[in-house]
């Protein structure tokens, strides 16, 4: 289902025009217009789900199955070093565009693209209790 609202429907269907890397029935790959390094491009599902959570499990396989495809195309084509795969989730997380969507990000010696996570220290006795908590559906 598309949203009438929203920037990601409009690319998937062709309403806004983008540099089409593939397109299929289920997803579509297209450069980003910022990049934050050269060949930098988004994996945008054609339907519509606002994040991981509305995401079922046979569109995640697909839209994370076509990221191995698209990151080794972009491995064999372009002289990168390594591949940043990012994908955001709610404001808080960083998400500006609330349609779910892969950023594969190739990079380079020397770039200054910044990810940016800083490790923490783990408590053991709180991860063995956090994981009793979590239940798979």
């Amino acid at each position: 289902m598309k949203k009438d609202d929203c920037i990601f429907c409009k690319i998937a269907s062709g309403e806004i025009p983008s540099t089409t890397i593939y397109e299929d029935d289920y997803n579509k790959v297209f450069f980003d217009i910022n990049p934050a390094s050269k060949g930098h491009c988004l994996i945008v599902p054609k339907e519509h789900y606002d994040n991981i959570y509305d995401l079922d499990e046979e569109a995640a396989g697909r839209l994370f199955g076509l990221a191995t495809k698209v990151a080794n195309g972009l491995k064999k084509e372009l002289d990168l070093e390594g591949l940043n795969i990012l994908q955001n989730n709610g404001e808080i997380a960083g998400q500006t565009v609330y349609h779910i969507h892969l950023h594969l990000i190739p990079r380079y010696a020397g770039d200054t693209v910044n990810i940016g996570l800083k490790p923490g220290e783990a408590d053991v006795e709180e991860l063995k209790t956090l994981a009793d908590k979590i239940t798979l559906e």
